[in-house]
Formats: C-alpha cells, structure tokens, sequence
C-alpha cells in the first residue's frame, strides 16, 4: 500500500499555525507534501480547501491533477473529482480559483478551513491583501508554496524578508503565528535519481545564477547585461579569513534614500566589507544620525554620503556631528566629474575594448567609474579564490563578511546592477529609477553604498600601497 512520504524538514506542518509557508527550489517535495498533507486532514478531518493561484486560465494550471494523482497513489477511497473540484464522501474536499482579475475568488473562502496558494511568488500584493484576512476562524490556516523571485515581491516582503536572518541561519523561523520553512533537493530524503541527473547538468552548464534559483530556491538575480555575476559575488564571501588581514581606512558610506526608501549603511576596512545594514523607519536626519552613530563606534577615518536630492541638506548636520572627531567627511555625487580621467583604464579581463583608452574615454560618470572598478574587484577576486590565480595583489581583491546579516539582500542588488545603452560608447549605469520603472527592480541602497566606497581608492588602500615587506601578491 502506498504511504505518505514526507520530508523531515516538513513535519513541523503538522502543527497548527495561522500562516505555513514553504519555499526553495525544484526537488524539495513542497508541493507533493502539501498535496498529501492536505488530503489527509481532508480524509480525517473532513477539511474544505481552498486552492489558489494567482493566474488560472483554465483547470489544468491549478494543483487538480496533482492531487488526483495522490490521492489515487496513496489508495484513499473515499474521493471523487469533476473538472471543477474535488469531493470526499464526509463532505470535505477542494475547489479552484485564480486570484488575478477575479474579485469573486477570495469570496468562495466562505466556510473554507485553509487555503493553498501555489506558485505564490506570483501573487500580486491586492490579491494577498484580500487573502490574508480570510484566516480569522480558529483552526483556518494559509498555506503558501514557492520558489522566491525577487525580495521585493509582495510574498517575500510580508512573509520572508522580516524573517530572513534567521532563516539564512536555520532555514526555519516560527513564532505564534508564522511557521516558515525552506525546503530544498538536499532535504528531500525521497529525491529521484533522474532529477538528480538534471541538477548535476545544470550545474555544470548553467549560469550560477540560475543554477542556484532553480535548485536552490536563491531569489532570481539574473538580470540582462547585469555587471556583477553572482558567482563572482560568492567567491568573495569571507575572502579574507585565513588569507589576509584588511588594512587601510576604515570608511562608512551611507545612502540618504530621501525618495521613502531603506536608508543603507555600509563599513569597509580596506578591501573587506565587514558590515552592510538598512533602515526602513526613519526620515532622512534620524537616518542620518543612524549612520553617523555607527560609523563613530566603529572608530572610522571616513564618513561619505550621497547627497544627491535631499542628501545635500545633510552638510550641516554631518558637519556638527563630527567637528570635534578627527573623522574626515565627504560627499559623493554619481554624476560628478571622473576620478583620474586622463590616466590609461588598467583593464582586467583581457580583450581589446578598453585597451590603451583613458577612463574619460570610457566611463559616462563617477557612479559608472566607481561601480565597475567594483565589478573589476569582484572578477579578480573570483580568480584569485576560484580559478587559484595567485598573482593578483592582494588590495585589487575585495571581501565580503558572511556575518553580515543583509548579505544576500547585498548579493541580489549587486548582482542586479545593469549596464545602460547611453548610445555614446561609454559605460553608464541604469539609475535607480529606471531600474524601478523598467526592470521593477527596488532601489539598491546597499549596493550603492559599497559602490561609494570605491571612490577615492588611494584613500581606501593607503597601507597597501605604501612599500611592505611582505609578498603583496595573493597568498593562501
């Protein structure tokens, strides 16, 4: 007789809770276990279930069959189906609905004790606002399963960002009425040897990107002519430890965000990023005076901020803050002029494009120039650690500290930075505004804080660049 298999990581679902959500990437068994789980309690408990997505054009898009398909492999008895639903002779079952365009959809809730939301990392913010209010009667609950997109979506931003520390750190966060858990391929005890054949391909041909959102359930970082690849970004995570010791100035850089976004925080020591935090509630001084307050316990020579827009009305403030410190203070503006830009580009990854050209010759602005001398620490850094190209100095590296508690929240806006046509030849960045209006990507606030402390890099490698005695070459 067949039996419900269920995943280890998944038994916690077996405890009543307001809000389940499961999430991760192909292979972790989340639909089948929801599935089986929810025809049991319909078997036992005689449930009704509501089972959502947020476009269902026709019957075949819901979870219909699959639950067909269980419920004859488990062998229950009991069920009978339409193409509509799905009913039990104890008068449970299941119906079918799409949220999108469909104002009727979260009206047939009535009387229903859970809902099933599939492929949730498509609903739409007005069709969660009208769900999450149906779980009002003891006992109902809201099941949502998903492999995340973007952080930004509705889903993420109400039930896993709050939470994603903790879920980073265990892949499971509870408290009285979330239970969140993240099921992947490596905690499914049932994962079939011909998808294990598929994720051992796509790990050897896909872009990493893509390979970590498909079988690892990572947001989709993926974006067309995107600087930074996230492999890039993963093989300066704690580059530092054990290889060498960050030197040079201490510098925080803060993003002001005065158009109502998270305001940014970042410290860099040298070449490593060793803090990287947001704010979402505060105006722009409070923000500020968050910044400023950090920056001072960490005992840095630096404080830089962007005073594009309202940024600029924070001099005074700055100003007195730090008078009677020895911290030094400056100002950064992503269209200001090029740094050094008659000097000859130092390109870094071969080709013909840049060679012998001077930095005015190439970059459009100062964001340009300071995100893709970024862009060529990230590449250098993935050979020194990835490729063992042990003749790259040491200060053209950078390192990123896993105990940064934004640290993927970091590796998705960096990694979805995009280049701009300009139609001038010359390498420009897409501003946050038409990264928010074309790409419905959010405002990179930390990204471009560690953009900003690119600038000045005499500055920021000062020890590296004075005469040392020791290899300055990248050594394990």
């Amino acid at each position: 007789m067949p039996r419900l298999t269920l995943p280890s990581k998944l038994k916690p679902l077996l405890r009543p809770k307001q809000f389940k959500i499961i999430y991760g990437g192909r292979g972790g068994a989340k639909s089948q276990s929801v599935a089986d789980l929810c025809l049991m309690d319909v078997e036992t408990k005689g449930l009704r279930v509501g089972c959502f997505r947020e476009l269902q054009n026709s019957i075949k898009e819901s979870v219909h069959s699959l639950l067909v398909d269980e419920y004859e492999r488990l062998g229950l008895q009991l069920y009978e189906h339409t193409d509509a639903e799905i009913r039990h002779k104890n008068g449970g079952g299941f119906i079918f609905k799409g949220l999108a365009r469909n104002p009727d959809a979260v009206k047939s809730m009535h009387g229903m004790n859970r809902s099933w939301v599939e492929e949730a990392q498509s609903i739409s913010d007005e069709s969660l606002k009208k769900l999450i209010p149906t779980v009002r009667e003891a006992g109902s609950e809201l099941w949502f399963t998903l492999n995340r997109m973007s952080s930004a979506d509705p889903i993420c931003k109400r039930f896993i960002v709050p939470f994603e520390a903790e879920l980073e750190k265990n892949g499971y966060y509870e408290d009285d009425m979330h239970m969140i858990i993240e099921c992947n391929y490596y905690d499914n005890p049932f994962f079939p040897e011909v998808l294990e054949n598929q994720r051992k391909w796509d790990y050897e041909n896909l872009d990493r990107t893509e390979y970590d959102h498909i079988w690892l359930g990572k947001y989709n970082d993926h974006v067309e002519n995107a600087i930074i690849k996230a492999e890039w970004f993963d093989a300066a995570i704690d580059a530092h430890v054990d290889r060498w010791k960050p030197r040079g100035q201490r510098i925080v850089t803060h993003d002001p965000s005065d158009s109502g976004d998270a305001k940014a925080y970042v410290f860099r020591h040298g070449n490593a990023i060793l803090d990287a935090q947001e704010n979402t509630h505060m105006d722009v001084n409070d923000g500020c005076d968050w910044a400023l307050d950090r920056a001072l316990s960490e005992g840095v020579d630096l404080f830089r901020w962007d005073y594009g827009s309202l940024g600029v009305s924070l001099k005074r403030q700055v100003e007195q803050s730090l008078k009677e410190t020895k911290v030094k203070w400056d100002m950064f503006s992503g269209n200001g002029s090029l740094e050094d830009k008659e000097s000859v580009y130092e390109h870094v990854d071969g080709g013909s494009r840049f060679q012998n050209k001077k930095n005015k010759d190439i970059f459009r602005n100062l964001r340009a120039q300071c995100y893709w001398r970024l862009r060529d620490r990230f590449y250098l850094t993935y050979r020194a650690i990835v490729k063992n190209d042990r003749e790259i100095p040491v200060e053209k590296l950078i390192s990123i500290s896993s105990n940064i508690e934004s640290i993927n929240k970091l590796r998705t806006e960096l990694c979805r930075i995009p280049l701009k046509n300009s139609g001038t030849g010359l390498i420009q960045i897409m501003d946050k505004e038409e990264m928010k209006n074309k790409l419905q990507i959010a405002s990179p606030n930390l990204g471009d804080s560690v953009m900003m402390s690119e600038a000045n890099p005499m500055k920021i490698a000062k020890d590296f660049l004075q005469p040392m005695k020791i290899d300055r070459r990248y050594v394990v």
